[in-house]
C-alpha cells in the first residue's frame, strides 16, 4: 500500500532474511534520472516521490546502508554473511577496486565458502573460471585464485567469509559512499562518506579527510554544500562544495547527517572534544536518523547475541561456462553453450549496477 510505512516494508525484509542487526542495512531505489535514494524508515512509500513517480511495479534493492568498520566483529554469522555478499559484489562491480594479489586472495577465499577444500578429482582444470571476482577477469588471476585455494584446506565457509572481510576491510575505498561535488573552479572532486569521517578526493587521489568526531556542523543551502570542521587549535573551519542540482545537495546531506549520527562519538563521552561536538546534536536538522548508532549496536544489552543454534542457508553464485583451452571431443560439451555449434567458450561477465 502507499500507506505503508518505510519501516514496515524494511520490517518484511529483515525477517525474511532472519536479521537481527538491522540498522547497518537499508533499502535502496531509484527516480527516473537514475539517482539513488534509501527508503526513509518513518516516511509512508506515498511520501517518497521519486519512487512512486517510476512505478508501479516499485524496485528496491537491498544493501548495506552504514559499512561496519570492522565487519569481522559483527555478532552474528548471518549479519557478516550479508556484509560478504555485498562486499563481493562491491568487487565485482568495480565499486571496491582492489590489486591483482588482493584479488586473488579474496577469490580464493570465495571459492572456498563455495566449493569447500580443494579436491583434485572434482575441481578440475579451469574450475575457478566459472565464477566472477572483478570485472575484465583475466586468466591470470584465476591461476592465482586456484593455487591460493588449495592453501586453505579446512576452512568452513564462515571462516573464510571472516578472513575475506579481514582482507577487504582494509582497502582504501572498502564502505565509500561516493558523491560528485565541485571545488573552486569547477574542479571535480568526489567526497566519499565512510566508517570513520568524509574523504575527498581529485582525480582518483586523496586531497582530504575529515574524522566525524571533528565534524561539527553539516548544512546545505540550493546546490552549496558545507563541512564545518574542527582543528587540532580548537578552531572551526568551514569547507564549501557545489553540487550538480538541489535535489543531490539534499541527497548528500541527508546521506552524511545519517552517517554522522550513526558513526559519531558519543555525546556522554568524558573528552573536551566531544563535549565541543556534542552540540552538533542539539541543531534543528529536519532530518534526523532514528535508527540505533554504531556504538549501541555494539554495546545494547537487549539482545542477546548471538541467538543460538541459528542456521544459514547460503546461496549458490552464479556460474558462466568454464574458460577451456584444451581441443578435442572430450571438451566438446564444455566449449558447446546453448546448443550452439561448436567454438570458443564465451565468457561474458554480468553487466555491472550503473556507479552513482
Amino acid at each position: 500500500q502507499k500507506s505503508t510505512k518505510g519501516s514496515v516494508v524494511l520490517g518484511y525484509v529483515f525477517r525474511h532474511l532472519n536479521l537481527v542487526e538491522i540498522d547497518y542495512f537499508g533499502l535502496r531505489y531509484c527516480d527516473r534520472s537514475h539517482q539513488t535514494y534509501w527508503l526513509d524508515p518513518a516516511k509512508t512509500l506515498a511520501e517518497h516521490k521519486e519512487l512512486i513517480n517510476t512505478g508501479p511495479p516499485y524496485t528496491l534493492y537491498f544493501g548495506i546502508k552504514f559499512y561496519a568498520e570492522d565487519p569481522c566483529k559483527l555478532k552474528e554469522e548471518i549479519t557478516r554473511y550479508q556484509f560478504f555478499l555485498q562486499v563481493k559484489q562491491d568487487v565485482l562491480q568495480g565499486r571496491l577496486p582492489c590489486p591483482v594479489n588482493t584479488a586473488a586472495q579474496l577469490g580464493a577465499y570465495i571459492i572456498q565458502s563455495e566449493l569447500g577444500d580443494y579436491d583434485p578429482y572434482k575441481h578440475t582444470a579451469g574450475y575457478v573460471s566459472e565464477y566472477r571476482f572483478v570485472p575484465d577477469q583475466k586468466e591470470e588471476l584465476e591461476d592465482a585464485i586456484e593455487r591460493i585455494h588449495k592453501t586453505l584446506m579446512g576452512q568452513v565457509p564462515a571462516e573464510a567469509e571472516v578472513n575475506y572481510l579481514g582482507v577487504a576491510k582494509s582497502l582504501e575505498m572498502y564502505g565509500v559512499d561516493l558523491h560528485p561535488v565541485y571545488g573552486e573552479n569547477k574542479s571535480e572532486y568526489f567526497l566519499g562518506l565512510t566508517p570513520i569521517g568524509v574523504v575527498v578526493y581529485k582525480n582518483k587521489k586523496q586531497v582530504g579527510k575529515y574524522f566525524w568526531p571533528r565534524i561539527t556542523k553539516v548544512h546545505f543551502k540550493e546546490t552549496q554544500f558545507e563541512l564545518r570542521v574542527l582543528g587540532k587549535d580548537c578552531n572551526e573551519t568551514s569547507f564549501f562544495f557545489e553540487a550538480r542540482n538541489k535535489v543531490t545537495c539534499k541527497h548528500l546531506w541527508k546521506c552524511c547527517v545519517e552517517h554522522h549520527t550513526f558513526f559519531r562519538v558519543p555525546e556522554n563521552e568524558s573528552n573536551s572534544l566531544s563535549r565541543k561536538v556534542s552540540k552538533f546534536g542539539s541543531i534543528g536538522y529536519k532530518h534526523r536518523y532514528s535508527g540505533k548508532t554504531s556504538l549501541r549496536m555494539t554495546r545494547d544489552p537487549s539482545v542477546q547475541l548471538p541467538r543460538p543454534d541459528q542456521s544459514i542457508e547460503r546461496s549458490r553464485s552464479k556460474t558462466y561456462p568454464k574458460r577451456t583451452q584444451q581441443k578435442g571431443s572430450e571438451n566438446m560439451s564444455q566449449i558447446t553453450t546453448n546448443g550452439e555449434n561448436e567454438g570458443t567458450t564465451k565468457i561474458i561477465a554480468p553487466s555491472p549496477v550503473k556507479r552513482y
